[in-house]
């Protein structure tokens, strides 16, 4: 097992908009270790959206190599890529993304069933992580039954409990307001701590900054 939940050298990447060449990222390194929260900042255009997606593997570099936990994720066709997303990556996004016809218990365990986890090991993993975020008391709930703050505990209940070895977080505290906001970012950080998932996070609150093991400034494509 790799002690680097994500690593990229020299990675980059390059967007055309019609006649326009958008160098997205230019020369990129960077490693985020296990349990690690990484805050990525900067303007609008920097590039934390693409760090993002290559991380998510939900977009490829054009040079330079990139790594999930050990394993270098070029060459790999489009299976293997979904496979390795289902298996070792979490998301949690700023609209929170739940789906809203099904109980909480169902949207955290919806990870698990498409992995094919048996379902007596589901119901105890969804239980324990919904323990975890105190959300226990409204497993039977739907989402629009949840405040802003507990539908992204729910976020982050179903990105955690399928034992991740990285969580791509894009705005994660942007809807909330500042006493939730802490109580999300609080939440990342013990359970990535407790779990060894590490957390990369696109954001432009200083909240969050503030409670992140490391934070890496982009411009233009470049680490500051």
């Amino acid at each position: 097992m790799s002690t680097k939940a994500v690593e990229l050298r020299g990675v980059f990447k390059t967007y055309h908009l019609g006649p326009h060449v958008i160098p997205a990222l230019q020369g990129v390194d960077l490693a985020v270790a296990r349990g690690e929260l990484l805050a990525l900042t900067g303007p609008s255009g920097s590039g934390k959206s693409t760090i993002l997606n290559l991380c998510g593997l939900i977009d490829s570099a054009d040079a330079g190599e990139i790594a999930i936990d050990g394993q270098p994720v070029a060459g790999l066709d489009e299976v293997q890529r979904t496979l390795l997303r289902r298996d070792a990556l979490g998301f949690v996004f700023q609209s929170f993304n739940l789906v809203p016809v099904m109980t909480v218990a169902e949207n955290v365990d919806y990870p698990l069933f498409l992995a094919g986890v048996p379902a007596a090991e589901r119901r105890d993993r969804v239980a324990a992580q919904l323990l975890a975020v105190g959300l226990q008391d409204h497993a039977a709930h739907r989402p629009d039954a949840l405040s802003g703050g507990q539908r992204q505990r729910v976020a982050i209940a179903r990105a955690l409990v399928k034992r991740p070895k990285l969580v791509i977080a894009d705005e994660p505290t942007a809807s909330l307001d500042s006493a939730t906001a802490d109580q999300v970012l609080a939440l990342m950080r013990e359970r990535g701590h407790a779990e060894g998932a590490a957390f990369v996070i696109a954001t432009h609150d200083a909240r969050l900054t503030r409670r992140c093991d490391r934070t890496v400034a982009l411009r233009d494509g470049r680490i500051e």
